[in-house]
């Protein structure tokens, strides 16, 4: 007859774990307040070693502008939207056989949501102020949101699903470098002080190990066995979020299927570059040119201040930030909804060769903008093809090929207009701002067409899907 005593007279796992955390929790606890009155005090040598990092970071970063957007790009995954709607899709992925999970992570983020303005403006420490600012911090500095905000969404996102998680200490670690990297960046980009960061992360912690704590102490109250936490918050929980048993497997053949869509980007890259070529170099005096120009002339003709901001809103769609957060929030949907990781993989893929094709064709071609003020000011890039286009097309297409595969009520034709509507007006859009030629969109639909369809004749992302009724 089993029991959950430990062989040898030893405490379960479980037990041992809880009998620890207390003490750790006091620990944690213990180091954060130092840090607090080490920064009310204005104490040396803290503030000297914060001073100097943030200046020699500072001199270091300032000067190489790739090195800013790396920095960037990684500190957004710790901002408020990313996170919020990792937990919030995690939540209602939850909630359909795991109320208390999701309970659990919407109240660990909601409190560190109100830890962070308030620990602020307790102690209302400035901002650094270094020589050349890269970005731009607001309100108080200790101690750093991201580094809190990210040690505990992604923290508690890897007690709730570490279940379902094969190589656990792989993933743990991954969690960990992203939570460092987070924290790192915002000291690097000169918006927080070295000791902001640590405070961040020490709260954040102890956030984490006493909502965690009290998760496990609810458990036990209700009569469920305590579990060693390096199997999660509720290992009994791992048939509710882990894929479904089908698509352990989502791309069958890797590396066949790698060798193809390889080809096929080669294959996709060599046409877009042939056809910006002739478009750059063999239209100039021709009626193609005549017209690619003559359309952008005539748009110019009909701003307003109205149109102005109307296609300001519009080209914001296509604009990266917003859709790498459809691309996040669709494949986060899909897994609630769909249980399977092919959709993901595709729509993952979909964008990963958009990026790439578009980069290295810019690169390539190197076309003038249209010969009209641009309303968006210089861009980085050239304008064969576009950009804003290529992405908005690939993703709304993308979708719509998932949603016609696996819905099977009328309202699946929705996705289908909106991968129409929303590339069309991100066009017309481009183009009263005087950002592309029209030949400009007829590469982004190249792109889309050759890119989304490999990636669908390759992966089969509809394949072993089980369509679903939408009713209203």
């Amino acid at each position: 007859m089993a029991t959950d005593a430990a062989p040898c007279g030893k405490a379960p796992p479980g037990r041992l774990a809880d009998r620890w955390a207390p003490l750790l929790v006091v620990a944690i606890g213990l180091g954060f307040g130092l840090l607090v009155l080490l920064v009310r005090l204005h104490l040396e040598p803290v503030t000297s070693v914060d001073q100097a990092v943030a200046r020699e970071l500072n001199e270091v970063v300032s000067p190489r502008s790739y090195l800013v957007d790396a920095l960037n790009g990684i500190t957004r995954l710790g901002g408020r939207p990313v996170m919020l709607w990792l937990v919030g899709v995690a939540a209602l992925l939850l909630v359909r056989r795991r109320v208390r999970l999701a309970v659990y992570l919407l109240a660990t983020t909601a409190g560190a949501l109100l830890l962070d303005p308030s620990v602020k403006s307790l102690v209302g420490r400035l901002r650094p102020v270094v020589e050349a600012p890269v970005a731009i911090g607001l309100g108080n500095s200790f101690p750093s949101g991201h580094a809190l905000g990210s040690m505990v969404v992604y923290g508690a996102l890897l007690l709730v699903f570490l279940p379902a998680v094969r190589y656990r200490k792989l993933f743990t670690a991954a969690v960990a470098l992203l939570v460092v990297a987070i924290g790192v960046t915002r000291i690097a980009l000169g918006v927080h002080y070295l000791t902001d960061v640590l405070a961040g992360w020490l709260l954040g912690a102890l956030w984490l190990s006493v909502t965690a704590y009290a998760f496990r102490l609810w458990r036990r109250e209700t009569g469920h066995p305590v579990a060693p936490l390096d199997d999660g918050l509720e290992p009994e929980a791992v048939e509710a979020i882990e894929p479904v048993p089908d698509s352990g497997r989502p791309v069958p053949y890797r590396w066949v299927k790698a060798t193809e869509i390889l080809t096929g980007w080669v294959f996709t890259f060599g046409i877009l570059y042939v056809v910006g070529y002739l478009v750059k170099n063999h239209t100039e005096g021709t009626w193609l040119g005549r017209v690619d120009d003559g359309v952008v002339r005539w748009l110019r003709t009909s701003r307003t201040p109205t149109l102005d901001d109307v296609s300001w809103v519009w080209s914001k769609v296509g604009d990266t930030r917003a859709i790498l957060a459809i691309s996040l929030v669709f494949c986060l949907i899909a897994l609630v909804v769909w249980r399977q990781w092919r959709p993901v993989v595709f729509v993952v893929l979909t964008m990963v060769g958009e990026l790439t094709l578009f980069l290295c064709t810019v690169a390539s071609v190197q076309r003038d903008r249209p010969p009209v003020p641009q309303l968006d000011g210089p861009m980085p890039t050239s304008s064969f093809p576009s950009g804003h286009i290529a992405a908005t097309m690939c993703i709304s297409v993308a979708i719509a090929v998932l949603i016609m595969g696996r819905v099977s009520s009328r309202w699946r034709w929705f996705a289908v207009v909106l991968a129409v509507v929303m590339p069309a007006g991100v066009a017309l859009s481009r183009l009263y701002r005087g950002m592309h030629h029209p030949t400009d969109l007829l590469g982004a639909a190249i792109l889309t067409a050759l890119w989304v369809g490999l990636l669908w004749w390759a992966l089969r992302p509809n394949a072993r899907a089980v369509p679903v009724e939408l009713r209203t």
